[in-house]
Parts: structure tokens; C-alpha cells; sequence
């Protein structure tokens, strides 16, 4: 039997080296260039993060999600909770280290259905982190129910002509391309009369009719377009993977997504509990340290053990993922974590905004935009009531119903059994 908590060496010293390098070299990134994380560099910007990601190259850890074939290292879901913790400090972490999202995302499902011309033209670059790109799949009517999805995609001749509109698509203002999902067959379930494609974004026809932000940003300002497709002719090589077959695709896509964000959460919440547990040492109020309060403790003590909490669920179904090899037999933990994964970060972050007083709730500390960034993650990849539903879902399938008026738990059938079950050695005690 093998049960461990502990990484070997090896890989212990490549993120003992991650950690320090996103805290020295990355996290002052996200202070001078916050705006430029999903931008193509030019020529400043370049000079200071392509040293960075060669460092990260000649370290091994590299877009270490994908296969040796694709430039990666092919590390298991574990090895990836471990280095996504540390780099989900930093906006720009992932992008120095290969890994950002959406573009993984995008990057996974290319070189498990792309075509030999659409990996060589799409995905080398993106894994590359010349370009970066955009998965356009939520709608303004559909909103978290893909049934309803109205974007159709109809075949005239050697052509694919696109009409609709798609809401929420992350970073389509400096994508080089995007994944959009519509309906090519109205005919039958949505689920089976879905397609997907790669469609660039300079076609004609793609018209980005505003970009929407997040809570606090100025109106008309944002990384989330509303985008209108208006008779975008692609070509046939635009389909992506088999006609019909998007929603296999986007739960290939979304499985490994969900689980990528609870990894990088951990470390945003990590970083809430750090700035928490500092203050509480560092700030003297009513006669002694923050740290000495029985308000602060319980703050803390409850941090630590809901933060601990997650990890380990987050862990255990990495650990699941790389046995099985297949996202859909750990849809339940996955689902699960994902509704866990709010909370955690909403309520360390408020904890720590809450004992750093005015200081906290200012824009001159991170934690509102942590609280925000919660909020995002209740809804990203499926809103948190559908993970519940899901959850329940694959949990009631390991039950029976009771085949009697009384449940199984019922005591005085439990008692009336195990008086049958014992009745000759009652009889000899009497």
C-alpha cells in the first residue's frame, strides 16, 4: 500500500526555484505592465520577458502540460497542481511559463483534434506565446446552458458561413484566432448538432461591438468582448475535429480548465493568508498585536484550515486524473472542487481585507480585486449551482433507494436485525 504526501527531490528543487523566481522576477510584472498580460509584446516588453520564459525553458517547466512532441514535459495533473499553486501568485506567471489560460486550453484540444495544417499553423505559435487566442462559446441568451445556443454555421460549397453572436469571449481584442461553437445540424439534440472551429480574427465579418470588464473597471473598458457574426466566411479546413462533435470537445477542454484554475487559485488565496498573517504580526491596536486578538486568530485559524482543505481536494483529484486518463470518470471531484473553489479564495481574501482595516478595502491592496476574482470563478466554466447539480448528480449514483417504509438507518429495524442477527446468544445471556 502507498500512501504519500511527499515530491521527490528532483522536482522539489525545480519548484523551490519556481517560487523564488515568480516572487524575485515575475510578480513585479504584474505591478508595471498589468494591462499587457494577453497583449503581443513589442519590443520593450520583450526584452524582459524572453529572457524570462528561456529561463524557464532551460529549467525544464516549459508549458510542462503538454507532451515532449509539443515542447512540453508531459507532467501529470499532481506535478501541475504543484507548479500552478506557485504560479497562481502572478497574472503574469503563466505566461512566462507557457501556461496561460485560455490558451491552454485552446492548445490541448488543437493537438487532440486539430488537423496536421491547423496544429502547424495555430498551435506551434501559440505554444511558442507568439500570439494568443480566444474560446468563444457563451452567448448572451444561452448564458450557462449551451442548449440554447443560437450561432449557426451553415456549409455553402467549400465554405462555412457563421452568423450569430457570442458574449464573454475572453481576450478576443488581441487574439490571432478564435474557437468559436455553433450550431451546424438544428435538426437534432444540441448535443449532437454542435460543431466547432478555428476561425481568425481578421476574417471579415467579426465585429467586436464592445468589450465589457470586471467590477470596478471603467465602464466601455475590458478584456470581454461582445463579439457579432455576420456572415464570416471560413473555409472548410476551419471545422475542428469531427462536424458535430463540439460539446466532446469542450469537455475535453473544460475538464482540464476548471482543475487548471483551482491549482492557481490556491496560490492567490496562499498569497491573501500571507498578507493576513503579517498584518495580524505587524499592526499594534487596543493594547496589543492584531495577532494577540481572538477575532484575528479565529480568522486565521480558519483560513489555514479551509485553504488546507482545499488543496488537498484539489491534489486528490489530480491524483485521480492521472490514474484514470480521462476527465469524464472524475467529472463528481472535479465539479466538486470547482464549487469549493469561490468560497475559498472570497471568504481568506475578506478575512484579510477585513484586518487591514481602510488599508484593505483601498485600491492600493489586492483584495477587492481577489474578491472580484472569486466571483469569476463561481461562474467561469459553468456556474457553481450546475457543478452542485453535477455533483449531486454522480453521488446519488453509488445509492439505492430503501426497499422498505422505513429507511435503512431506521433504529428500531436496525435494533429488530441485530437481535435476529445475535438471537442464540441473547437466549444463553437470559
Amino acid at each position: 500500500m502507498s500512501w504519500d504526501f511527499e515530491t521527490e527531490p528532483e522536482y522539489q528543487a525545480k519548484l523551490d526555484w519556481a517560487d523564488e523566481f515568480v516572487r524575485e522576477q515575475v510578480e513585479p510584472l504584474d505591478l508595471i505592465w498589468p494591462d499587457l498580460v494577453f497583449t503581443p509584446p513589442d519590443e520593450t516588453v520583450r526584452k524582459v520577458i524572453d529572457p524570462l520564459k528561456q529561463a524557464v525553458r532551460d529549467q525544464g517547466l516549459w508549458a510542462t502540460h503538454l507532451g515532449p512532441e509539443l515542447g512540453g514535459q508531459g507532467h501529470g495533473a499532481v506535478r501541475l497542481c504543484l507548479l500552478n499553486e506557485i504560479l497562481g501568485r502572478s497574472s503574469w506567471a503563466p505566461v512566462i511559463f507557457g501556461c496561460q489560460a485560455p490558451d491552454t486550453g485552446n492548445a490541448e484540444i488543437i493537438a487532440h483534434f486539430g488537423s496536421p495544417a491547423q496544429k502547424e499553423k495555430y498551435l506551434r505559435p501559440l505554444l511558442d506565446g507568439e500570439v494568443f487566442s480566444c474560446f468563444s462559446m457563451t452567448e448572451p441568451e444561452g448564458g450557462s446552458d449551451p442548449t440554447q445556443f443560437r450561432t449557426r454555421a451553415v456549409r455553402d460549397g467549400d465554405e462555412w458561413v457563421l452568423n450569430g453572436w457570442k458574449f464573454f469571449s475572453s481576450n478576443a481584442k488581441t487574439a490571432a484566432f478564435v474557437i468559436v461553437m455553433a450550431v451546424t445540424d438544428p435538426d437534432v439534440s444540441p448535443y449532437q448538432g454542435m460543431s466547432m472551429f478555428i476561425v481568425p480574427s481578421d476574417l471579415p465579418g467579426i465585429e467586436i461591438v464592445r468589450n465589457a470588464g470586471l467590477g470596478a473597471e471603467p465602464l466601455g473598458e475590458g478584456d470581454h468582448a461582445l463579439i457579432h457574426y455576420r456572415d464570416v466566411r471560413m473555409p472548410a479546413g476551419a471545422l475542428l475535429g469531427e462536424e458535430n462533435q463540439a460539446f466532446a470537445i469542450a469537455q475535453t477542454r473544460l475538464g482540464g480548465g476548471r482543475i487548471h484554475h483551482a491549482m492557481r487559485t490556491i496560490g492567490q488565496a496562499q498569497k491573501a493568508l500571507d498578507m493576513l498573517c503579517e498584518r495580524a504580526l505587524s499592526r499594534y491596536s487596543h493594547g496589543g498585536k492584531l495577532a494577540e486578538k481572538q477575532f484575528v486568530q479565529g480568522y486565521i485559524a480558519d483560513s489555514y484550515a479551509q485553504l488546507t482543505q482545499f488543496r488537498l481536494l484539489v491534489l486528490y483529484t489530480a491524483w485521480k486524473i492521472d490514474s484514470c486518463h480521462d476527465y469524464r470518470k472524475v467529472r463528481k471531484d472535479i465539479a466538486a472542487v470547482k464549487v469549493v473553489m469561490p468560497g475559498v479564495l472570497h471568504d481568506i481574501a475578506q478575512r484579510a481585507l477585513q484586518v487591514h482595516g481602510a488599508l484593505g478595502v483601498s485600491n492600493e491592496m489586492p483584495f477587492t480585486r481577489m474578491m472580484n476574482g472569486a466571483a469569476v470563478m463561481g461562474l467561469a466554466d459553468g456556474p457553481t449551482e450546475v457543478h452542485k447539480m453535477t455533483v449531486a448528480k454522480q453521488v446519488l449514483r453509488d445509492y439505492q433507494p430503501s426497499d422498505d417504509l422505513w429507511p435503512t438507518g431506521h433504529l428500531p429495524r436496525r435494533l429488530a436485525a441485530a437481535r435476529e442477527k445475535y438471537a442464540a446468544y441473547l437466549e444463553d445471556a437470559q
